[in-house]
């Protein structure tokens, strides 16, 4: 049985994933909230192997599934050789397995201009950042005072930093940071 299935994908928890496959009806969604810089996200590897043969993945635009030209074209490949479909809503661009050269230009041509977008905003950033810094105006991520508070606390009932860091799933440095007083986060 054909199953008709969303991959949804946001750059970061705060984003609102609702507006992406709105009016179309899905018997399982699945939905990243992280960047798509490459291709080791969560949702993304559940919807790899939950797809089989007949099914169609919806997706609002080719960027959600992947922002560089290399993974777009493989993961497109790796669906419809397994008969598997894809629709991109945005493009008005369906793959269905069946090697169309004009579909696979406008793939590869949007997917390099989806490519081009990341490496400007990448690109920006670094160049506001240095800007910022040059200022005085740039900090870096704040302080997560209640992280630090916690680690002060599990050093005080004698954990080692090493056990705290594992148990609070960050780095040793930040469990360092943190009894040092140093104001700087390494996780969230």
């Amino acid at each position: 049985m054909t199953k008709q299935i969303g991959y949804i994908r946001v750059s970061s928890v705060e984003q609102n994933t609702a507006r992406q496959l709105i009016d179309i009806k899905l018997d399982k969604t699945f939905v990243d909230k992280c960047s798509g810089k490459d291709t080791n996200r969560p949702a993304l590897k559940q919807l790899i192997e939950y797809a089989r043969e007949g099914d169609v993945i919806h997706c609002h635009d080719i960027s959600r599934m992947a922002r560089n030209t290399e993974d777009l074209l493989r993961l497109v490949r790796l669906f419809t050789e397994q008969g598997i479909s894809l629709k991109f809503y945005k493009e008005h661009l369906d793959f269905a397995g069946i090697n169309n050269p004009t579909q696979e230009l406008m793939l590869t041509l949007l997917g390099a201009i989806y490519q081009f977008e990341r490496s400007m905003i990448l690109e920006r950033q670094r160049e506001g950042i240095a800007i910022a810094k040059a200022n005085g105006k740039y900090k870096g991520k704040g302080i997560n005072k209640e992280l630090h508070e916690r680690i002060r606390l599990m050093y005080s009932e004698g954990l080692n930093k090493m056990q705290i860091a594992k148990a609070l799933g960050c780095a040793r440095a930040t469990v360092y940071k943190a009894l040092a007083g140093n104001q700087e986060v390494n996780c969230s």
